[in-house]
């Protein structure tokens, strides 16, 4: 939880908010992609993309 709480202080700091977005998109997809990757549902996943 520091990690998190530094880093938010980091991006207000620098005036680098419209990264969080981003950040928080790719986190979302990445533990989708952790979480299909051996089920029977993967092959559904990556057709949407």
């Amino acid at each position: 939880m520091d990690f998190l709480k530094e880093m938010i202080g980091f991006f207000k700091e620098r005036k680098k908010l419209w990264l969080i977005p981003t950040i928080v998109i790719l986190l979302l997809l990445s533990i989708l992609i952790i979480v299909t990757g051996g089920s029977a549902i993967a092959p559904f996943i990556y057709t949407l993309f």
